[in-house]
């Protein structure tokens, strides 16, 4: 996790004291700036660029929702966490975009989850374009939205296009898990589909479904009982 640079906003000095001490155990943030108003805030945040201000709401002069939505206009405007005795302006933070709003006085557990969601920690996964395949041979890389779907063979599987069937020699669980953000679905425990080639779809006996797919063939693939509520869902159904 990357450490966040953090400016404190609040116009009690033992407020401004409690939150750095906190901040400190939370992890991920350092604490390089203090304001006790919302105007000096403002100076500071134009001269360094702060990841996250933490700020309360009821402070002399400008209040803390009225810096929030000074930030707003800013071209790159760190996040605001507001840290307050009231509750009653939740609704209005959010409002201004704030990424969370914690009501004094802050119990640790909860500001972590507050610096979690200024600075996750998955990491984006990356779009996968080709999947690599045999044939005759020969290794290729087939363009994933070619495929129309997959099936288990043993400890590998096949790999089906219109016209075309490759093997691969990843597992069935392995290409769910690289396919399914591009909106491939397991419909039974031998196949995945590709979604987009879905043509029709039928109920069958015991709650069980038929797909047919948009290929030369039609070709129909059954979804196991466990999984139709979840792929209709999926296909919108």
């Amino acid at each position: 996790m990357a450490t966040l640079k953090a400016l404190v906003v609040d116009d009690e000095a033992p407020a401004r004291s409690e939150l750095r001490y906190l901040l400190q155990d939370a992890g991920g943030v350092e604490v390089v700036g203090e304001a006790s108003n919302a105007a000096e805030a403002l100076q500071l945040i134009k001269a360094i660029p702060y990841d996250v201000v933490f700020l309360d709401v009821d402070m002399p002069g400008l209040s803390g929702m009225q810096l929030a939505e000074a930030l707003g206009a800013l071209d790159r405007p760190p996040a605001v966490v507001f840290v307050t005795a009231y509750s009653e302006h939740a609704v209005k933070a959010f409002e201004v975009q704030a990424t969370d709003y914690l009501v004094k006085p802050v119990e640790l557990d909860r500001l972590r989850q507050a610096v979690e969601r200024l600075n996750p920690t998955e990491e984006t996964p990356v779009k996968v374009e080709r999947i690599p395949v045999e044939k005759a041979g020969k290794k290729l890389l087939l363009q994933v939205g070619d495929i129309y779907y997959v099936m288990a063979k043993d400890d590998y599987s096949y790999i089906f296009t219109n016209e075309e069937r490759y093997l691969s020699t990843l597992s069935l669980a392995s290409l769910e898990e690289r396919l399914e953000p591009q909106g491939f679905f397991r419909v039974h425990r031998r196949f995945v589909v590709n979604l987009a080639q879905v043509r029709e779809v039928a109920p069958m006996y015991g709650g069980t479904m038929l797909l047919t797919l948009k290929d030369r063939g039609g070709t129909q693939i059954p979804a196991s009982r466990r999984r139709v509520p979840s792929l209709k869902k999926a296909l919108g159904l």
